[in-house]
């Protein structure tokens, strides 16, 4: 039986890390992300963990420090959020070559500028394609329970994972949540005992080497196989979990999606809104639904596929926008899916929405629904690259 408790997301995230008591953390503070390390900092004050705590001056040497730690053989951790993420950029692409699996709590937020501090996932998929995993959360139990898996996911492939949840939202607002116990999750992340490190008596090696064009690429095809082979290791994670908690995860969630003649994907916390207009409208005789991304990285491609396979329109929401003139980052990954499976049905549109922490009402997803009804009566797609209620 779980214990009860009520937890905003940084401190679910923050208590998360307490049980699973990693050997370092590297830390520099940026909202929304803050409470993070501050929360964990009592707990290595407090004695309740030997992590090492270094506080450094920036993002980047955060980052710097997890991959020195990680590559001499310890679990290493970090928070941030936006800006901060960007200028751990250059280090993101560095862990994910190294094959260091660090774990990065991100609660996600818009970028500068305007500046602005509240949510969106510009932040996180601005580095999209820096070779981590990425889980995104709906709820603070969800990042709670992402964060319990992720090591063990990382682990298993040799790549860096992000836990993703929408600042402010989930990591400010308090919830009902319910924790396992210490026991349990150190029996369930288990200890990390990697075959290689820096400091592994008599089996010299170098971390980030030079790679000259002889090598490059097969560097790179292997992370690319690690990515792909993550698919399982989420899945067969997330069912282990679940046979602890009751509380099953895979690569996608499927709301109401049996019958559903119009849907939409979205990612975070606006699924929680975006169900509650489902279940307004399917009590209106509406046949719709809704797929909820966890796994942006790697991309859930055959369960979109076949989670659309049966559908007349859906409706890609992207919290964030590509700028690439016709269509948000998560409209071109199901786009792409479809297209490699050969699927020429449904008809799809993007509406980028909830920039810079836009409110996301139940109507404005009933907008959107009543969009793809008419598409899918119609036939007639119209513009595909669509804001969602925008002043003019």
């Amino acid at each position: 039986m779980g214990i009860r408790e009520r937890l905003s997301g940084n401190e679910a995230i923050a208590y998360a890390m307490k049980q699973i008591n990693p050997d370092v953390m590297g830390a520099f503070p940026i909202t929304p992300s803050t409470e993070i390390p501050q929360y964990f900092s009592t707990y290595v004050d407090n004695g309740q963990v030997d992590t090492e705590f270094i506080a450094v001056e920036s993002e980047h040497s955060a980052m710097s420090t997890c991959i020195g730690a990680q590559a001499a053989g310890a679990r290493a951790i970090s928070a941030t959020s936006s800006c901060g993420l960007c200028y751990m950029t250059e280090m993101l692409y560095v862990a994910a070559s190294d094959r260091l699996p660090i774990t990065l709590a991100v609660s996600c937020r818009a970028l500068s500028g305007p500046i602005n501090i509240n949510n969106d996932h510009s932040d996180a998929m601005g580095v999209r394609d820096s070779g981590w995993l990425m889980l995104f959360a709906e709820t603070n139990q969800e990042a709670y329970d992402n964060y319990l898996q992720a090591m063990r996911i990382g682990e298993a492939v040799d790549l860096p994972i992000m836990i993703c949840q929408d600042g402010f939202i989930t990591s400010h607002a308090i919830e009902n949540i319910e924790l396992v116990e210490d026991e349990k999750v150190k029996e369930f992340v288990g200890e990390w005992n990697p075959k290689h490190y820096m400091l592994k008596k008599g089996e010299p090696m170098a971390v980030g080497a030079y790679a000259t064009p002889a090598y490059y690429i097969e560097a790179k095809r292997q992370q690319a196989q690690a990515m792909m082979d993550a698919k399982e290791v989420i899945k067969k994670v997330g069912k282990e979990f679940g046979e602890m908690t009751g509380r099953t995860y895979g690569l996608v969630e499927n709301f109401m999606m049996d019958d559903a003649e119009e849907a939409i994907l979205i990612i975070g916390s606006s699924a929680g809104t975006a169900k509650e207009a489902v279940k307004k409208l399917r009590a209106a005789g509406k046949k719709v639904g809704l797929v909820k991304i966890r796994s942006f990285r790697p991309f859930p491609s055959e369960e979109i596929v076949d989670a659309l396979k049966n559908v007349k329109a859906f409706a890609a929401m992207d919290k964030d926008d590509s700028f690439n003139g016709h269509c948000g980052p998560m409209y071109a990954e199901v786009c792409a899916s479809m297209y490699a499976a050969g699927v020429t049905a449904p008809k799809g549109i993007n509406y980028i929405y909830g920039l810079g922490g836009r409110d996301v009402r139940v109507d404005s997803i009933e907008h959107v629904f009543a969009e793809l009804e008419k598409i899918a009566d119609t036939g007639v797609t119209g513009e595909t690259y669509r804001y969602l209620e925008v002043r003019d």
